[in-house]
């Protein structure tokens, strides 16, 4: 860990902050583009109704990005972007938690830069981050070819272990002191993030991180 330098405040984002998921994000777009719809249903098999993502996203992280994110392929890159405006107005600010702003106001007044790490979509949430007033995130990024969504994600995939190892690049590179910083999460699957700070904080969080917070005396919010 860096002994020098500004602290920073980590935040997972879905479950987190928001109510929401990466399951709601792409039904948005699903009632949007039928397309979109028709390649959900040919892409999940057994997996044909959205709610069905949610269960496989607690299962596993990793495994459900790569598998999760084919549903968008063959989509154009313009409308997507399009619609995400939309999408934060409809879905994303009403999700907010009513604790998040006074956390991350908290946060500020004692001068930590304000970074979210996320396996959303980049293009999804950037006016989401304006609007909370997050200094940097990272996220995931599909690729697009001739204008289209190949339904792969751009290495590194956001999710678990990578997490934490973006976070001691960013240490590195910006100076952060993570003996000094916060991280935040709601998932077990966020242990790694956790782990590498010196105050991490489950927020919201599933049985298996309540047991591992309580266990190691973290910090636990509810922010709902």
């Amino acid at each position: 860990m860096q002994k020098n330098g500004q602290a920073a405040a980590f935040y997972d984002l879905e479950g987190t902050l928001l109510s929401t998921n990466l399951v709601h994000t792409l039904a948005f777009y699903a009632r949007r583009q039928q397309g979109l719809f028709k390649t959900i249903k040919k892409s999940v098999g057994t997996f044909a109704k959205l709610p069905l993502f949610g269960a496989t996203d607690l299962y596993s992280r990793n495994v459900f990005n790569e598998f999760f994110f084919k549903s968008y392929a063959g989509e154009s890159e313009d409308r997507l972007r399009y619609f995400s405006e939309e999408l934060f107005e409809e879905v994303l600010k009403p999700a907010i938690f009513d604790g998040t702003p006074e956390l991350i106001a908290q946060s500020k007044k004692i001068g930590q830069r304000q970074i979210v790490i996320t396996g959303a979509l980049d293009f999804t949430i950037d006016k989401l981050m304006n609007h909370l007033g997050i200094d940097d995130y990272a996220a995931n990024r599909l690729e697009f070819v001739n204008g289209y969504a190949t339904g792969r994600i751009l290495p590194p995939i956001m999710a678990s272990a990578t997490k934490a190892k973006w976070m001691r690049e960013y240490a590195e590179r910006e100076n952060i002191n993570l003996s000094e910083s916060y991280a935040y999460s709601d998932s077990i699957s966020d242990l790694p993030m956790l782990s590498i700070v010196g105050h991490p904080v489950a927020i919201n969080p599933d049985f298996r991180l309540k047991q591992t917070a309580t266990q190691h005396d973290w910090a636990i919010l509810d922010l709902k």
